[in-house]
């Protein structure tokens, strides 16, 4: 099974590219993040004409996330827990009936989200950052009580290390590289979550975000910030992880790549 995590950076904008992509990988689940639609207004006739079933949890012009699957949901659940004043869409989970290569039935939750960005630092966008990085760590830390497989899938922007990026010195004092962002990442990891990509590559130069500007993606000069993170019992069922960075050349790219997990599990 193809677990997918893609930063679309507008569905409106990407809709050719999104399909294109869908026909050639053919993710069994695929995460987007950054939608910048409404839910209505999401084009949901044209995906589910190619096998999906579609959930969203939009939002006018900012943010936004969605779960494309190709298995029916058991459930769906929006909106991250712990602050009923947050209004920004960033959060869809996705229940599933799969089975493992045992043929034992499962229960997969799958999680498409969007963390907030967090510059400046001087303003009140990175205290929001933190604190619903927090709220993260605790609502996973009571999903992992459920022992089934979970993938955090999205745009986290966070650059875990100094080899996740092609010149770190520049994000020093960035949002995304502040000590306390890289932090609050390492506790989801140490409540048993496994960074899906670094389980199997610990090289550096693997990116999954090219700024438009100053000639990024020319340069490759890139950053790793889109990430699936796995709860040991989808740890356990992971088989191979992609990055792919072709789809950065296509026309009218998103800034961000698709990042995939295959992991040994089927529909029930």
């Amino acid at each position: 099974m193809k677990i997918a995590t893609w930063n679309i950076n507008g569905i409106k904008a990407r809709i050719d590219n999104v399909l294109q992509w869908l026909g050639d990988t053919s993710p069994d689940i695929a995460c987007l993040q950054e939608i910048k639609s409404i839910d209505e207004n999401f084009p949901r006739m044209e995906i589910e004409a190619l096998g999906y079933h579609v959930e969203t949890h939009g939002q006018k012009g900012f943010n936004g996330v969605a779960i494309l699957s190709k298995l029916r949901f058991d459930e769906v659940n929006r909106r991250l827990p712990g602050d009923d004043d947050d209004e920004q869409a960033r959060f869809i989970e996705g229940v599933f009936s799969v089975r493992d290569e045992h043929d034992r039935p499962k229960a997969l939750r799958v999680v498409s989200l969007y963390l907030p960005n967090g510059n400046p630092v001087d303003t009140d966008k990175f205290p929001y950052k933190l604190g619903w990085m927090g709220r993260l760590e605790r609502w996973a830390e009571d999903r992992l009580a459920f022992e089934e497989p979970l993938v955090l899938a999205g745009d986290y922007n966070v650059i875990p290390q100094p080899e996740d990026a092609k010149n770190i010195d520049v994000w020093v004092g960035d949002a995304l590289y502040m000590p306390e962002s890289r932090q609050s990442l390492r506790r989801l990891e140490g409540l048993g979550f496994t960074d899906a990509l670094r389980a199997g590559d610990d090289a550096a130069g693997i990116y999954t975000f090219w700024d438009y500007q100053a000639g990024a993606w020319q340069k490759n000069n890139g950053i790793r910030i889109d990430h699936l993170m796995l709860s040991p019992e989808a740890a356990d069922h992971l088989r191979l992880t992609s990055v792919e960075k072709r789809v950065r050349a296509w026309e009218k790219p998103s800034d961000h790549v698709p990042v995939i997990a295959e992991l040994a599990l089927e529909a029930a």
